[in-house]
Order: C-alpha cells, then sequence, then structure tokens
C-alpha cells in the first residue's frame, strides 16, 4: 500500500522541496526559447517554488493513474525544464526512472529499454511513435505519458496532467535503499548495463559534490550534462540548459555555451572533456573569456593537460577546472584541480605515469589489489597492493550502486560483498602514491598480456600522444593472452594525415624512435595509422579498443 508523508523522508526529492522553501523566487532552471528582434537569446524560466510545485502536481497526477513505489517509467524527452519537472515528479511518486542515452544509438537504446522492462514510457511523440510500432517488444508499457501531443497511441499527456490538483505537500515515502532511477553504463568494455541507483546514492552523490566543491545556493551553472541540472536544482543552483545536443558533446557550438555563461554571468559550468576541448580551442583563437566562471567541472573521461591549460586562461584568473573521477556505479571517487595537473602531475603523464585523477572523496573508502580476472566473492580473497604498484581499484561508499538490473550476470565480476556493504570494482587499472592519489593507468579489460608482462594502455600511449601531429594514440593486443603482440594505433590530427606513402612512412619512423626511447614502449614494432577511433558517443573521448584490436589483427594477418 503507498503511503505518502511531508518531507520526513529518505526521497531525495525532498532536496528540491528545501530549496523551494529557501529559495522560493529564484530561478531554478533556464532554458533557450528562440531570439529577440535583436538577435539576443530568450529563455524560458521556472522558479524553485514553481517548479517544486510542478513536479508535485505531475507526481499526483501519475499516482491517479496507477504509479505505485517501484513501477518503472522509461523517460525520454529532451534536456530542459520538462525535464527536470518529470525526474523530480518521479522520484516524488515513487517511480523508478528509467534514463538513457538517445545518443548511444536506436538499435541499443531499444534494446536496452526492452533489458530494463519498462511498466510505461514518459515521452516525446516520436518515441511513442515507435513504441507503438515495436509494442511487442514492451509488453509491460501500460502506463504511458506523452510530453507535447498525443496521437494514435493512447495513455495521457503530460498537459493532463499538470491540470490535476497537486494533492497536498507530499512525497511518497520510501527507504534510502529503495530504488530510484536505472541509468545505463557507456557500454565501453562490453554492452550498456542498467545500473540500479537508490534514493540514498543519489543523496550522498549531491551531498559529496557539494561538501567539496563548496558549491552554495545562489550560483549559476551552464550543465552540458542533463543530469547535473538535477543536481543543480537539489542544491538551489540556477541551472541554465545550453542550447546544445548532449549526446554529441563533440559537435558542440562554443559560441552557445559562451553566450549562456555571459547571458547569465554563469559562476559555474559542467561538461565532458569533448565540450572543454572545443570550447577552450575557440577561446584561445578568438580571445575570448568568461571571466564570470569560478569553477569548470569536466567528468567522463580524462581531460588533456592542454585542454585543462586553455580553459584556465579564459575563465576567472582566481577560478579552477576540476575533473571528478568514477563511474556510472560509483560517482564521485576523486577529485583533482586543473592547478595541480598543470603545476606538478601533468609531466608525470608525459613520462608514462598514468594520468593522477586525485585523492579520494571523503566518504569514500578504496583499495588497489592484485588483478583478478574473474569474480571475486568476499573481501578475504583479495590481495591489496603497496603504494606504486599497478592493479585494480575498488571502492566503497554511500555513493557505491549495488548492482545492475540488466545484464545481471555481471554483478559477480563487478560487485564484492562485505557484510552489509558493497564494494564496486571500478575496473581501472593503476596505483596509489604515497601522497594517497590514484594514478589511473588504464582499464583493466585494455591491459596488453605479453609475454614479458602486462603492458598498460595509458602509460604507453601517453609517450606517443606527444608528437605534434598524434591526436591520439591506442595500445592494443594481438593474439592470445599471455603471448599477445602489443601494436600501437594512431589517429594523426586530421590537417596532419599522411597524404602518401613517402609522408606515411615518415611519420612512423619518428614514432618508432619515440617508443624506442622510452622503456615503456621499446618492445613495440607494429605502428597502423587509423583515419579515426571508434569511441563513446556521449564522451567521444573512451576509446573502443576491442574494435581496434580486431582492426590491427587483420591489418597484419594475425590467425589468418
Amino acid at each position: 500500500m503507498m503511503c505518502v508523508m511531508s518531507d520526513a523522508t529518505h526521497n531525495v526529492a525532498g532536496r528540491l522541496s528545501a530549496m523551494a522553501r529557501l529559495r522560493p523566487d529564484a530561478v531554478a532552471v533556464a532554458e533557450p526559447s528562440g531570439r529577440d528582434a535583436q538577435g539576443r537569446r530568450r529563455y524560458r524560466q521556472v522558479t524553485f517554488q514553481q517548479l517544486d510545485l510542478d513536479s508535485r502536481r505531475i507526481a499526483q497526477g501519475l499516482r491517479t493513474m496507477g504509479v505505485v513505489p517501484g513501477t518503472r517509467l522509461a523517460l525520454l524527452v529532451r534536456p530542459g525544464i520538462d525535464f527536470v519537472s518529470l525526474v523530480f515528479a518521479l522520484f516524488k511518486s515513487g517511480a523508478v526512472a528509467i534514463l538513457i542515452d538517445p545518443g548511444m544509438g536506436r538499435r541499443s537504446l531499444i534494446g536496452c529499454l526492452a533489458e530494463a522492462e519498462p511498466e510505461g514510457f514518459v515521452a516525446i511523440p516520436a518515441v511513442h511513435a515507435v513504441r507503438k510500432i515495436i509494442q511487442r517488444r514492451f509488453p509491460k508499457a501500460r502506463l504511458n505519458v506523452t510530453v507535447g501531443r498525443r496521437w494514435f497511441w493512447g495513455g495521457t499527456t503530460l498537459a493532463a496532467l499538470r491540470k490535476l490538483p497537486s494533492g497536498g505537500n507530499q512525497l511518497t515515502q520510501v527507504g534510502g535503499d529503495d530504488p530510484a532511477a536505472i541509468i545505463f553504463t557507456t557500454g565501453s568494455t562490453g554492452p550498456p548495463k542498467g545500473v540500479l541507483f537508490s534514493h540514498a546514492n543519489f543523496d550522498s552523490q549531491v551531498g559529496q559534490i557539494r561538501e567539496l566543491y563548496d558549491i552554495r545556493p545562489g550560483e549559476i551553472d551552464v550543465p552540458c550534462f542533463p543530469l547535473f541540472g538535477l543536481f543543480n536544482c537539489a542544491m538551489g543552483v540556477t541551472a541554465v540548459i545550453p542550447d546544445m545536443d548532449p549526446s554529441r558533446p563533440a559537435r558542440v557550438d562554443p559560441a552557445n555555451i559562451i553566450e549562456a555563461v555571459r547571458d547569465w554571468n554563469a559562476t559555474q559550468a559542467f561538461g565532458s572533456p569533448a565540450v572543454w576541448d572545443r570550447v577552450g580551442r575557440y577561446c584561445e583563437a578568438r580571445g575570448e573569456k568568461m571571466p564570470t566562471l569560478r569553477r569548470v567541472l569536466s567528468a567522463g573521461a580524462p581531460i588533456p593537460a592542454e585542454v585543462l591549460r586553455r580553459m584556465m586562461n579564459c575563465i576567472h584568473q582566481e577560478g579552477n577546472v576540476y575533473t571528478p573521477y568514477g563511474a556510472t556505479e560509483s560517482l564521485p571517487v576523486a577529485s583533482i584541480s586543473a592547478a595541480e595537473v598543470l603545476a606538478e602531475t601533468a609531466e608525470q603523464t608525459r613520462r608514462g605515469a598514468g594520468v593522477c585523477v586525485g585523492r579520494r572523496f571523503p566518504r569514500v573508502r578504496w583499495k588497489v589489489i592484485r588483478v583478478v580476472d574473474g569474480p571475486i566473492h568476499s573481501l578475504d580473497e583479495i590481495e591489496e597492493l603497496p603504494p606504486g604498484e599497478i592493479g585494480e581499484l575498488i571502492v566503497q561508499g554511500p555513493m557505491v550502486t549495488r548492482r545492475y538490473v540488466t545484464r545481471t550476470e555481471s554483478n559477480a565480476a563487478a560487485k564484492i560483498v562485505d557484510g552489509a556493504d558493497v564494494w564496486h570494482r571500478m575496473g581501472d587499472s593503476g596505483y596509489l602514491d604515497e601522497r594517497g592519489r590514484f594514478w589511473f593507468c588504464g582499464r583493466v579489460a585494455h591491459r596488453v598480456l605479453t609475454a614479458d608482462g602486462p603492458m598498460y594502455p595509458v602509460r604507453c600511449e601517453a609517450i606517443f600522444n606527444q608528437h605534434p601531429k598524434i591526436r591520439r594514440s591506442a595500445l592494443v593486443g594481438v593474439g592470445p593472452a599471455g603471448r599477445q603482440r602489443p601494436v600501437i594505433v594512431l589517429e594523426p590530427h586530421a590537417e596532419h594525415a599522411p597524404k602518401g606513402k613517402e609522408e606515411r612512412e615518415a611519420l612512423l619512423e619518428e614514432i618508432r624512435r619515440l617508443g624506442a626511447a622510452n622503456p615503456l614502449t621499446d618492445r613495440i614494432a607494429d605502428f597502423l595509422p587509423h583515419p579515426a577511433f571508434p569511441v563513446d558517443i556521449r564522451h567521444n573521448a573512451k576509446i573502443f579498443r576491442e574494435k581496434l584490436a580486431v582492426w590491427a589483427e587483420k591489418r597484419l594477418g594475425v590467425g589468418l
């Protein structure tokens, strides 16, 4: 039986209600809404009080439809006010929001949604049209809401839910461990998996990020990743949604990001390295500045030192860029600032030390353990390694999700049960230094297992990424594990792509000399240029090395 109560609950949506009381008339979310006659950007706005009331009304409408705690509803709407209000409405109703990146492609998206078994869709008309055509894939989807105009697929509309009375200031009572959302991994080392988030997971994420970065109510953020807009509202921060496709960050128009920052005198911005690479280059080329920005956050992949340097040069002189480290299953884990990277760790990274992702968040526990290829059933089976020795990172804390709800066979390989606690295996190789910082050396699954021992991608690739004509490189192994042949695949900058055999051989000879001069890479003999690496859509930074390994095997004729 559903029970509703006031804010005396573990429901993470209570944070929005608290901010509505604290800052009722402050702008919570602003989204672009065309331009005026002078070409200036217009914005549709909603205050914290309006957002709280709107999400409360929608939540009551969902309950009237038959939504009860635990009901799984797939949410597929564009970033903006409706998205934020709907997520909080789902939380308030006790529903479990299935949040999925449409940028993963239609086939993967449909497959992930089918595996999550939604009991309904809250989505734009185009999604409902597809759902209706392939409804056999979603046999449980009977609670459907159209965000926009409804046609032939039945259900109700968001507009109709908003016309219902709010039902008072009520949140569905949930425990901290009760489910709040299912979010899918990027699938960079296998098929995307549905991660189950509890209300406590989200609450911990908000609290830890706010505390470490000293984010205060009244700040203004430009979130280039939709989920961070939710964190903003829970922290009393105004979220200004920029004009961009968040599923294609590498194609963002930097002028739109800069415009949003300037229009609102934003103090903070959040985005992936692909976003800040484009924004930083744009500012450097045009001498542009964003002097109100004091805090830039970048997550999703390691951010190169040159990107940090460019961003530091275009924000407030006392500002900083921070790179929180973690994974879909566990975020945040650690953090480091651009100031520390540029002053100290960047040069070590260039020499092959790995990428320093910083110190752990205060509520996080972590260990580097001997790599085990297979499940670990308890902490009694691990071997914790001393500082300086490379192994796999495992983490535990209130932000750590406990299980996958799709591809559930992955739970045994990714989780270690320790009494009431669950440790997550990050799947990242690296080591702790004497100052308690973690140095990332690459994914465990991507290490190359040669007859002379393992080779780690990030360490080796750093040597070749120093070449001015190389955009990025990838270490892959061909052949059987334990006797793999290390191969470096090279993606030149577009303007430096070799135009003929002579240029190609000249570039490869320079690359060979770089490798031979470093003990980390002096045994690599095979180098293959590649026109464009396969990378993840979400961040355009995680290289699909498995695909490159297959490609390299064919090029080298291994096993043929």
